[in-house]
């Protein structure tokens, strides 16, 4: 695929709608009391809620932007329009689940886990209903395995449910879950770019630009959180790319921290929070005499070398741990790829 400047137009959109749409929510969820105290601040502090929404604005706009540029300027008629809208579709779904998660609270437990599980399957029958992906996968110590007509009724199900499920474990800190997208999301950019599907690399690239619009604010200290909606719709995308773009595997070992993370909070029995305690000073401190999340493990290393946790760099040390994945992961499977 050679490069269009006019792919530029798409990810600008999604960029500026949130840039310039968020101000707006975060005066507006104040104004109806969608506010939510930030936990690893010492005090009390509180900023507007559900931001993952306008997040999805932004996406959904550059991408029927994008739509329409292949329709009208590229005459591509119908060629991974079918994908794209079924993407959407389990997209929007997520987010829906997800905003309806936000407005329940987190602190009254939300959604019930089982109906919260069955949700996220269901949002999964667009992607179901076009056999999207290939049903050939390659499995440890068999290697690659035609499962049929269980890729598309099981696979394709618990992977979406584990990716949405997964990634919404490590989050809790300023800006977060927002980066973590971000990085993910590029390293599949390029992936899905390099396996020979430029159109889900333009897809990943509006979500990812409608992220960064929305790290303006996010980042510490967050006026706006982002909420399940952000991340359910997020772990959502990640999975239907690793589907869609038949790459699992790698898409797999870059989850390697939310597998830890998952981990960790089953040791934690899924109750255990993921916040540190925070002191007047602003440094963090552990929440709890044992390990519950990697950012635990951050608040852990970063007093040990006499650093002294903060909310920012227990952040930056859960995307750089991120990016060591990655990084990894593109050595390990680097003929994979190519």
């Amino acid at each position: 695929m050679t490069f269009d400047l006019r792919i530029v137009i798409p990810l600008a959109l999604s960029f500026f709608v949130v840039l310039l749409v968020i101000p707006a929510w975060i005066k507006k969820a104040k104004s109806i009391g969608l506010i939510w105290e930030d936990m690893n601040k010492f005090g009390k502090a509180y900023a507007a809620g559900s931001g993952g929404l306008i997040v999805l604005l932004g996406f959904v706009i550059g991408v029927l932007f994008y739509i329409a540029y292949r329709v009208f300027l590229l005459n591509t008629e119908n060629h991974f329009l079918v994908e794209i809208f079924a993407l959407l579709t389990v997209v929007l779904m997520l987010g829906g689940i997800g905003l309806i998660d936000d407005l329940l609270g987190w602190r009254h437990g939300g959604l019930r886990r089982r109906t919260r599980i069955l949700l996220v399957a269901v949002s999964s029958i667009p992607l179901i209903a076009i056999n999207a992906g290939k049903s050939v996968v390659g499995l440890p110590f068999i290697g690659n395995t035609d499962l049929g007509i269980f890729y598309p009724f099981l696979v394709i199900p618990i992977g979406i449910i584990g990716s949405v499920t997964t990634f919404n474990f490590l989050a809790g800190f300023n800006g977060e879950e927002t980066g973590q997208g971000i990085i993910i999301l590029t390293a599949l950019a390029i992936v899905s770019y390099l396996t020979g599907s430029p159109w889900l690399t333009v897809v990943a690239l509006c979500m990812i630009f409608a992220l960064c619009g929305f790290l303006f604010f996010n980042y510490n200290p967050a006026k706006i959180f982002p909420g399940d909606a952000l991340t359910y719709s997020v772990g959502g995308l990640i999975a239907i790319m690793a589907i869609m773009g038949n790459f699992e595997k790698i898409a797999v070992f870059f989850f390697i921290p939310y597998i830890i993370e998952t981990v960790l909070k089953l040791r934690g029995k899924l109750i255990k929070q993921s916040f540190g305690k925070p002191d007047s000073k602003g440094n963090l401190n552990l929440k709890y005499d044992k390990i519950y999340s990697l950012n635990h493990v951050a608040i852990w290393l970063l007093n040990k070398t006499k650093l002294k946790a903060n909310e920012e760099k227990v952040t930056i040390f859960i995307w750089t741990f991120q990016i060591i994945i990655i990084l990894i992961g593109f050595f390990i499977f680097i003929r994979g790829i190519f």
